[in-house]
């Protein structure tokens, strides 16, 4: 079932990306906020279940704190990027057409931005959801979704502000960005994910991390 979860959640984070990005109306400008809450609401809904990564980046960082057993990481990376996938054709349906503007982002400042958001929305993830001193809270799910709300404001014109290499995928069968640039994302995002993993078990070295 957690499986399921992270694809439900992945799903309906992609379809708001795509839904509020490709051809926008006048609401273009609320684009971060719908996308923001939209990943808050399903990490209320699914956290309990699957811990609501829907982000690759995040199971790895997770995987690496040992929250996550291996297996598990590579079936939650096949759910997340199915749901990336299936979310972007369905938008492509609703919406009748891909872009015809991708985004033609300089590399290194792509690469510098998306690896500093994705390091930081693991480190949200990781310090309000596995670490003892942050257990049982009630803002988890806000503090993630808002970090990507700000990351999208902030660096959204430079890189697509996708922190997520589901998303990624995503917005490039959408035609936001080209095939040729997607490895961008993936290596940006997960040595995010990586880092930032690095950095909470440094700041928690007292922690059993089982």
């Amino acid at each position: 079932m957690k499986y399921v979860y992270e694809f439900i959640g992945t799903f309906f984070l992609v379809l708001t990306v795509g839904m509020t990005v490709l051809n926008p109306n006048h609401a273009e400008w609320w684009a971060p906020l719908a996308i923001g809450s939209a990943l808050a609401v399903m990490v209320f809904a699914g956290g309990h279940i699957s811990g609501g990564h829907y982000n690759p980046a995040v199971s790895l960082a997770a995987y690496l704190r040992k929250k996550l057993a291996l297996n598990d990481l590579w079936l939650y990376w096949v759910a997340q990027l199915a749901a990336g996938a299936a979310a972007a054709f369905i938008t492509l349906y609703l919406k009748g057409e891909g872009s015809q503007t991708p985004l033609e982002p300089d590399h290194l400042k792509a690469l510098l931005a998306e690896f500093l958001f994705t390091f930081a929305l693991c480190y949200v993830v990781l310090n309000v959801a596995t670490v003892k001193a942050t257990a049982g809270n009630s803002y988890f799910g806000w503090a993630i979704g808002f970090t990507v709300l700000v990351g999208a404001y902030a660096v959204g014109a430079i890189s697509s502000g996708a922190f997520n290499p589901a998303v990624a995928l995503g917005i490039t069968i959408l035609n936001l960005g080209h095939w040729s640039n997607i490895w961008i994302y993936i290596v940006a995002n997960l040595l995010g994910g990586a880092a930032a993993a690095f950095v909470v078990n440094a700041a928690h070295p007292e922690e059993e991390r089982t």
